[in-house]
C-alpha cells in the first residue's frame, strides 16, 4: 500500500511540473492581511502572534490565549476591485491551536459586450450584460509546540476558488508550512508558501469562448491552458521587542522575502531572488501604536538604461483597548512607481472580553 501511495505521489508531481507555471498565479493570496502588518511592510514572519498568524505564519497561533476574530476591507484601482478578509482562531490546549481564514478579491459589475453586435451587424445595447470575476481563498491552519523549548510549527491547507463570470472557473489546493523560534527575546520565523506547488485546474466554457474567438484576427485562436501551478516562495524573519521605562516599547523586524526565480529584487540570481523588508512598531502602554515599514526593494531600469533602486514605504496607526484593536495603514498597494496609496482598516477582537 505504501508503494502505491509513493507511486501516486511521484506521478502527481511529474504531471504537475509538466503543466503551465505562472509567475503570478494566485497572486491575490500574496497581497497581505491586517493593517498592523501592512504598516510594517509585512515584516512580521517572526513576530506574528495572533489570529492573523494563519496568513503570515501559522506557527504564531501558539501565542493565542483565547479565541480571536479579525476583519479587513480594502479597495483597489480607484474602488474598482474589492479585497475582503475574515479570520477566526482559537487555542486547542496548551500544546496546539487552530484557525480558519477567508479572502475574497473581486471585481463586480463588469460589462459583457460579447453580444453587443448581433448576427446582422446591428448594435443593440440591450444585449449588454454584467458579470463578476472573483478569487476566493480558504485557509485551514494548525499549530503545535515542538518538544524542543522555544520551537513551534504550523501548517496551512489552502483551497482556491476562482470565477470569471460564466466564462471560466477553477479549483486549486496548496499547503504552507511555518516555523518560529524564540531565544533571549529574539524571535526567528520561517514561512514556506505553496510548498507542494498550488495546483489550479480550470474549466472553460467553450461555447462562451467561441463567441470571442475571432474578435481580434490572429488572436485567441486556441483555448487557454486548463492547468497552472504556483511555485513555492519563502520568507525568513527576525525581530526583537525593546522596552523603555515600562510604558514604551519598540518592535524592530526584518524580513527576507525569497522567490526561486530571477526577478528585479535587489539580490537576484538564477536560483533565488531576495527582497528585504524592515518594519518598526512603537507602542505606548500597549494602547497606542505607531508603525512604519519599507519593503519591495527593486532594481528598476530607466528609459536611458540606467538602474534605479525603488522601494515601498508604509505607515500605520493602531489603538487597542480591552481586547478590541483597530488598525490603520497607509500603504502603496500594487503600484510602486506612482504615488497611489491605499487606506487600509482592520479590526481584531479577543472574544474573551465577552465572558
Amino acid at each position: 500500500m505504501n508503494k502505491i501511495a509513493l507511486l501516486a505521489f511521484v506521478l502527481l508531481c511529474s504531471m504537475g511540473y509538466s503543466q503551465a507555471v505562472r509567475k503570478y498565479s494566485n497572486e491575490f493570496m500574496n497581497i497581505g492581511v491586517d493593517a498592523a502588518a501592512l504598516g510594517m511592510a509585512n515584516a512580521v514572519t517572526s513576530s506574528t502572534s495572533d489570529v492573523n498568524s494563519g496568513y503570515w505564519n501559522p506557527a504564531g497561533l501558539m501565542a493565542l490565549e483565547d479565541k480571536q476574530v479579525a476583519l479587513m476591507h480594502a479597495s483597489y484601482f480607484a474602488n474598482i476591485a474589492q479585497y475582503d478578509y475574515a479570520a477566526f482562531s482559537a487555542p486547542i490546549d496548551e500544546q496546539s491551536a487552530w484557525g480558519i481564514s477567508a479572502i475574497r478579491f473581486g471585481v463586480d459589475d463588469i460589462l459583457n459586450t460579447t453580444e453587443l453586435i448581433d448576427d446582422q451587424g446591428n448594435i443593440d445595447y440591450n444585449r449588454v450584460s454584467k458579470f463578476s470575476t472573483a478569487d476566493y481563498g480558504i485557509t485551514f491552519s494548525y499549530a503545535r509546540k515542538l518538544k524542543v523549548p522555544g520551537w513551534q510549527y504550523g501548517i496551512n491547507a489552502k483551497i482556491i476558488r476562482r470565477i470569471i463570470g460564466k466564462f471560466a472557473n477553477s479549483w486549486g489546493f496548496g499547503v504552507d508550512a511555518g516555523l518560529q523560534f524564540e531565544r533571549n527575546d529574539w524571535k526567528f520565523g520561517l514561512m514556506l508558501r505553496d510548498i507542494t506547488t498550488t495546483y489550479n485546474i480550470w474549466n472553460i466554457d467553450e461555447e462562451q469562448y467561441a463567441k470571442i474567438k475571432n474578435a481580434v484576427a490572429g488572436q485567441n485562436q486556441d483555448l487557454p491552458e486548463s492547468t497552472e501551478i504556483t511555485l513555492p516562495k519563502a520568507q525568513f524573519g527576525i525581530s526583537k521587542k525593546f522596552e523603555f521605562h515600562y510604558d514604551y516599547t519598540l518592535l524592530a523586524a526584518l524580513n527576507l522575502n525569497m522567490e526561486f526565480a530571477k526577478t528585479n529584487d535587489v539580490i537576484a540570481s538564477d536560483f533565488v531572488s531576495i527582497a528585504p523588508a524592515v518594519g518598526f512598531e512603537f507602542g505606548y502602554t500597549d494602547l497606542v501604536f505607531l508603525r512604519t515599514g519599507f519593503g519591495n526593494f527593486q532594481n528598476i531600469t530607466q528609459l536611458d538604461n540606467s538602474r534605479k533602486l525603488s522601494f515601498q514605504p508604509n505607515i500605520g496607526l493602531g489603538f487597542k483597548y480591552k481586547g478590541i484593536q483597530i488598525d490603520y495603514a497607509l500603504t502603496d498597494l500594487g503600484n510602486q512607481s506612482a504615488a497611489l496609496y491605499s487606506n487600509i482598516f482592520s479590526l481584531k477582537v479577543d472574544l474573551g472580553i465577552f465572558r
